[in-house]
Parts: structure tokens; C-alpha cells; sequence
């Protein structure tokens, strides 16, 4: 692992020994168990479960030598709970948005920012840790698979990184180093050689380090023109951990995910075997194989076999294959996976009507583990806002099941000693109809206003009826 102050230590004015560095850094960085876990993840966020998908059955040679087993069935069952539980974790707590105190620091960060929060979020979660670069007005994430940080030794502060990719491992490098002052860009094992670069020892700077906040003017003569640029105050690439641990939440359920995936599959190459129909025969001893194969065959095809040797008979038998122990495995399996990811399992709710105390206490873990998340998330948002001088605090709205008959009720008992506003707002949230509130109160308003209108007009008329009654 290559740290901030191991990048200061080389000739900054060489930029031979910059690229080299550069190269260094990420065939490191690629050797660390954060970034191997980060893969592992990203495997089993695609339902692709490592242990399942090169999991081969083997059979064993009588001098007991193993070899594999291609005849019978091999299901590879991969389930997902890994990416529900990190969607759902996610979700909960970014699915509402952010709400601001300032309604100016939306605009200022730009108007997907709680989308690309959400990705942010979900690959934390995930891998342990994304990167946010606040890029003048919109958010970039960078994944822990394509971001060397590099951090100061002594207080643990990401001053540095370099951000990389490539198609194919035979194909080009591309890789651009962030810097406290500007960023530079640069390319190994480019086929052809494409506007202003300069190559040194096999390698190309496409550009050559530039402020991360440019100014250009375009003209007809000209044409694009970069007059003037600057910096941010600190470093902009700020780390969002998506755990206090620093560590991948599949990090402690894997072995539980991988146990559920083998049973599966198990139970069903078991099942599938057992739909055999396997045959005996009786007093047919002089048959060798290729005649049992004749046989089976015959009665694949027309389902119907005569058997010659006088006295022989044939009898097909099947197998029941067990399942009441798989089941219950599983079933705890699954039960033990919700409970140590700390996730909220619906299907529970969906037996039955429950309480809002019941939903309340089946959050409980949930909201204890989001508590934790938030944390991360707040964090984070801090470091973007020092970034680009904004003070403000963000609050968040979490995605919650309620029993909305019961909510109801208790809103329509306390209406008496609420607003009208806020109860008329409350229903229409808890009926999901919460985007209509707004226009609803415009038109009980504007429906109070022509009552009281019309009332007013209806005393004026009387009133002017009673004094043309005492005229007469």
C-alpha cells in the first residue's frame, strides 16, 4: 500500500518518477485485502456467489484420486441476500433525498447530487468505501476498484489518489492523478499517438496537471481558450466508509450466504436425481450392459419392452428424496442472515395485519444499523460541503412500512388540537398521496374563501332587505 508521504519522497519535478509511481501504486493497491474484498463484493452484488459459481462435485477413483463429476446434476443456485440487504440498508435511509436547512445548497450541489449519493452509498456499503468528488457543480463516485487513495501517514487524511481504468487487461491504461493543486492525466500502451502528448518510457501525459475549477472563452479565431483557473481549498475526493468498522458488510455474512447457496443447490441435484426411474431386472442374468442400455433406451422411446429369457420380469422403482431437514435448514439459515445483517424482514408483515408497535419493534435493527450508516453519510456530506465553503445541515427522511389504517385513526382523534393544514397534509401522506398536499390546501382555501364570500353577500342581501322593509 502506497501512502501520501511515500508520493513525497520522489522528485515531484521528474514526471518519469510520477508515472512510474502512478503504475506502482495501482498493481499495490490491487494486492490489498480491501480491494480483494471489493471484488469479492461486487461478485455477489451481480448474484454471481464466488463459492457457488466454481463449487464442482467430484467423485473418487478407487486408488481414491478425485476427478470431476460431469454425469449427475450440478445446480449452482446463487440467492440474493447480499445485494437486498445492502439496497434496503441504502434505501432506508437515502431514498427519500436529503433536506437541507439552506434551500440554495441543492442548487449548489448540483441537481442529481441524491442520485449519485445513492450510488455512493450502495458501493460503500458494498465494498467498505467509495470516493466523492465534488466536480465544481456535480457529484463523481469512484469505486474502491478504480481509486488508489493515498493517505497521510500521520493523521490518516486522503491528500491524494489516482483514479484508473481500462476495457481489458490487453488494452490501454488510463489513469489521472489528483493532487492538492490540479490534476494530471495520463495513458500506458496507446496504439496511436492523438493530439498534444508527451511519451516518456512507454507512457503518455494526455495533460499535463491543470486546476480542477477552469475558466475558457471560445471565439471564432481561437476557438476553445482556457484563460484562467483555481483550486479548492483542501483536497475535493472525500472517502464515504460505509460502516464505522472500515470494512465490506459481507464481511461476516458470506460463509452464512455460501452455507444457504450449497444446501439449495444440493436439495436440488438431489431432487433432480431422484425423478429417476431406475429399473431391476429378475432372472435376466445373461444380459451384460449393452443390453440393460438396449433396454433402457427401448423404454425411453416407445415405453413398452419385452423381455425374452423365460421366467425374467422387470420392475421400475423410484426414489423420494428427503427435504423436511433441508428445509428447515434453510428456513434458519434465512432467519439467521436477517438477524445478523441487522435487516428488516417483510415477510413476516405480509402474513398478517400488525400494529404500528409491531412495525416499530420488527425497524428496531434496521433503524440501529442506519443509525450507524448516517453517521458515514453525514460525515461525508460534511467533507463536500468544507470543500466548497458551504454551512449548512442535512437531515434525512426514512422509508418506513406503517399500518396506515391505524396512523388514520390516530391522526383524525388529534385533529381537534392540530392545524387543519397539517392534518390535511398527514392523510394525504399516509394515503400516499402526499405530492397532492399542496394543491389540496390551495383549493380548501380558495373553497373557504367562496363560502365566506357568498355568506358575506347572503347578510348584505338581508341586511338590505330588512331596511327596505322598515322604509315601507
Amino acid at each position: 500500500m502506497r501512502t501520501y508521504n511515500d508520493f513525497l519522497e520522489i522528485n515531484l519535478e521528474d514526471e518519469s518518477k510520477k508515472m512510474q509511481f502512478v503504475k506502482d501504486a495501482i498493481v499495490d493497491h490491487e494486492n490489498t485485502k480491501l480491494f480483494k474484498t471489493a471484488k469479492l463484493a461486487d461478485e455477489y452484488m451481480k448474484h454471481k456467489n464466488h463459492t457457488i459459481c466454481e463449487y464442482q462435485k467430484l467423485l473418487y477413483t478407487v486408488s481414491g484420486v478425485a476427478v470431476p463429476d460431469n454425469f449427475s446434476a450440478n445446480y449452482k443456485l446463487s440467492n440474493g441476500f447480499f445485494p437486498r440487504f445492502i439496497i434496503q440498508e441504502n434505501q432506508y435511509l437515502l431514498g427519500n433525498g436529503i433536506s437541507w436547512g439552506d434551500e440554495s445548497t441543492k442548487d449548489k450541489l448540483g441537481n442529481d447530487f441524491d442520485i449519485r449519493l445513492q450510488e455512493a452509498g450502495k458501493l460503500a456499503l458494498a465494498e467498505g468505501v467509495s470516493f466523492c468528488f465534488m466536480n465544481k457543480d456535480h457529484l463523481n463516485v469512484f469505486s474502491v476498484k478504480e481509486f488508489v487513495p493515498l493517505y497521510d501517514e500521520e493523521n490518516g487524511a486522503l491528500m491524494a489518489g489516482i483514479r484508473y481504468w481500462r476495457l481489458d487487461p490487453a488494452k490501454p491504461l488510463r489513469a489521472t492523478l489528483y493532487e492538492l493543486d490540479g490534476y494530471t492525466e495520463y495513458v500506458w500502451g496507446r496504439r496511436d499517438k492523438e493530439g498534444e502528448t508527451v511519451k516518456i518510457n512507454g507512457a503518455e501525459i494526455l495533460r499535463s496537471k491543470r486546476p480542477y475549477k477552469i475558466k475558457v472563452r471560445k471565439s471564432d479565431i481561437d476557438g476553445t481558450e482556457i484563460y484562467d483557473g483555481e483550486n479548492y481549498p483542501e483536497f475535493p475526493i472525500v472517502p464515504l466508509w460505509g460502516t464505522t468498522t472500515h470494512q465490506s458488510r459481507l464481511v461476516g455474512l458470506q460463509e452464512q450466504i455460501d452455507c444457504y447457496d450449497l444446501i439449495k443447490s444440493g436439495f436440488a441435484n438431489t431432487v433432480d436425481e431422484a425423478s429417476f426411474i431406475y429399473w431391476t431386472i429378475q432372472n435376466a442374468g445373461g444380459m451384460d450392459d449393452m443390453d440393460l442400455a438396449k433396454f433402457i433406451e427401448h423404454m425411453k422411446t416407445v415405453h413398452a419392452a419385452v423381455v425374452d429369457d423365460e421366467g425374467a420380469s422387470a420392475e421400475s422403482h423410484s426414489i423420494e428424496a428427503p427435504y423436511a431437514s433441508r428445509e428447515a435448514l434453510l428456513d434458519r439459515l434465512r432467519s439467521d442472515l436477517y438477524e445478523d445483517a441487522m435487516a428488516l424482514d417483510t415477510k413476516n408483515m405480509a402474513d398478517g395485519v400488525v400494529t404500528a408497535t409491531q412495525i416499530k419493534a420488527a425497524y428496531e435493527p434496521l433503524n440501529s444499523l442506519t443509525d450507524e450508516y448516517e453517521y458515514c453519510i453525514h460525515e461525508c456530506l460534511m467533507g463536500i460541503l468544507s470543500v466548497l465553503g458551504i454551512e449548512d445541515e442535512a437531515t434525512f427522511t426514512r422509508s418506513m412500512i406503517v399500518n396506515a389504517q391505524e396512523m388514520v385513526q390516530v391522526v383524525l382523534q388529534a385533529s381537534q388540537y392540530l392545524e387543519d393544514d397539517y392534518v390535511t397534509t398527514k392523510l394525504l401522506t399516509l394515503l400516499g398521496d402526499g405530492d397532492m398536499a399542496e394543491d389540496m390546501l390551495k383549493r380548501i382555501d380558495a373553497d373557504a374563501i367562496d363560502r365566506f364570500t357568498e355568506e358575506e353577500t347572503q347578510e348584505e342581501e338581508q341586511t338590505q332587505e330588512q331596511s327596505q322593509e322598515e322604509l315601507n
